[in-house]
């Protein structure tokens, strides 16, 4: 089974709990999270921590050697964090980048993604579906010797 480690950075726990909902939209993240472990929790074994601290996230990443693959959404880090950038490459970990909103349809400074140059794809835009959509390019396009027939289904 694989393991499949979901960091979010600052600010990310507060969508669907009224941070700008015409951006971010009103599902929580508690929702998707139980989502995630319902429909995929047969094919990985999914932990999911979150910080608005730059540093915990360093050491979050450095440890996902234990795990095959990362769902990552830095916030706002993302547009400055060098330090998480390092970390990402360091770890050698596939990483899948997630952001709720499209970056690229926002203020100019969000559309700059320094720790997106460390990943192996970057999901924006399509709300939180994007956890879903990060996880599923994990387990069939990133991910070795993934079968996507196995099925805990009946």
């Amino acid at each position: 089974m694989w393991r499949i480690r979901i960091l979010h950075g600052p600010n990310v726990r507060y969508i669907g709990q009224g941070r700008e909902p015409t951006i971010y939209g009103n599902l929580s993240w508690e929702a998707v999270w139980q989502g995630l472990c319902e429909r995929y929790g047969h094919l990985a074994h999914l932990t999911y921590l979150e910080s608005p601290h730059e540093g915990q996230l360093v050491e979050w990443i450095w440890e996902t050697t234990a795990y095959d693959g990362l769902i990552f959404n830095p916030g706002a880090l993302a547009h400055t964090s060098y330090v998480l950038y390092d970390a990402l490459r360091g770890c050698k970990k596939p990483c899948i980048e997630v952001h709720v909103s499209s970056v690229y349809r926002r203020e100019s400074f969000r559309q700059r993604l320094l720790t997106a140059r460390a990943c192996v794809g970057v999901i924006a835009g399509v709300g939180m579906y994007g956890y879903e959509l990060a996880l599923l390019a994990l387990l069939h396009a990133v991910l070795p010797n993934y079968d996507s027939t196995a099925s805990a289904c009946g």
